[in-house]
């Protein structure tokens, strides 16, 4: 591979805020080194349908502060194929780009692993999903704003919650991993985090629910991670409706809201830091890896690690949650 000249920029997954903050940094940083920068649409379909476009410092004006991402982004399963990986690739060849910086989660970086196996154009990834569950880096885009929206959110509930003594079970993103409840239920006082990292005893909703109703708590406030193995909040708060039928309980479920908005400053500074690095680790020959933050300092993580190995929870925050909800 010779010296890279032109790269391309896309999204992909579920979009995050502070994704258009990377994608500023990416142009800016690529066209500060000389580069041209070519926009993808549409994240890998934009690959195999070659819907690329040129991109200036005029292209990311006014952007760093929306949420979204302004090159959209979708998921695509012929980029799951061989053939489909080769067309990507041929198209990439055609508009003569040399190398691809790929903002998304562990499916996005799957995708980039394997078409680096089959093909020689280096792609650098950029952890971007509200999750924060990327092994390898503390952060990912998205997450920061993510956790402030469910605490604004749950703070509401939570004063309904208590006007009318009612249980509330408020069930938050998360598919696989409980980052988002747990520091959710922390920063907001919740009663109990169900999460699906949590096992045995410390699953045991009943004992906690019965803690707090000795204690005569005039309301409670449960936090349910959407991939959870109960069965999310609705299940759940079945479960607990046949336990204590004289409680008045409510089911919130936040979805999509927890993935708009406008990005805090914190995904704003870590996005443009992890955009500068995706450029510059391109241009020292990297591929196949990932651009992370690990205790502030930007790391490269394989996107065979990336991907394959476990985030998990920080085990003693659960024990602090037990604690404070007495």
């Amino acid at each position: 591979m010779g010296k890279i000249k032109k790269i391309g920029v896309l999204t992909s997954g579920g979009d995050s805020p502070g994704m258009n903050a990377a994608i500023r940094a990416v142009t800016r940083t690529a066209l500060y080194e000389g580069l041209e920068v070519m926009g993808i649409r549409q994240g890998y379909s934009g690959m195999i349908n070659s819907d690329f476009f040129p991109m200036y410092a005029s292209s990311v004006s006014d952007i760093i502060q929306k949420g979204g991402t302004i090159l959209k982004t979708a998921r695509c399963e012929e980029f799951r194929t061989p053939e489909g990986r080769q067309k990507a690739y041929d198209n990439l060849r055609q508009a003569q780009i040399d190398g691809v910086v790929v903002i998304g989660g562990d499916g996005s970086f799957t995708g980039a692993r394997l078409f680096n196996e089959e093909h020689e154009i280096p792609i650098v990834g950029i952890p971007g999903t509200i999750d924060n569950d990327i092994f390898g880096t503390d952060y990912t885009i998205g997450y920061d704003t993510a956790l402030n929206t469910v605490v604004e959110a749950v703070d509401k509930i939570r004063d309904t919650a208590s006007a009318h003594n009612r249980m509330f079970f408020v069930e938050v993103m998360g598919a696989e991993a409980g980052f988002i409840a747990l520091f959710s239920g922390i920063a907001t006082g919740a009663e109990a985090i169900i999460i699906p990292e949590l096992k045995g005893e410390e699953r045991d909703i009943k004992k906690m629910i019965q803690a707090g109703n000795v204690r005569k708590k005039s309301s409670n406030l449960i936090i349910v991670a959407e991939g959870d193995k109960g069965g999310g909040a609705f299940t759940i708060a079945e479960q607990v409706k046949a336990d204590f039928p004289e409680f008045d309980i409510r089911v919130s479920i936040l979805g999509h809201l927890q993935r708009g908005g406008s990005p805090s400053a914190i995904d704003r500074v870590n996005a443009s830091r992890l955009g500068h690095a995706a450029v510059e680790a391109l241009l020292d020959g990297q591929q196949s890896v990932m651009v992370g933050l690990s205790n502030g300092e930007i790391v490269l993580i394989s996107f065979r690690k990336a991907v394959k190995l476990h985030k998990d929870v920080n085990h003693s925050l659960v024990e602090l949650a037990r604690i404070l909800s007495v």
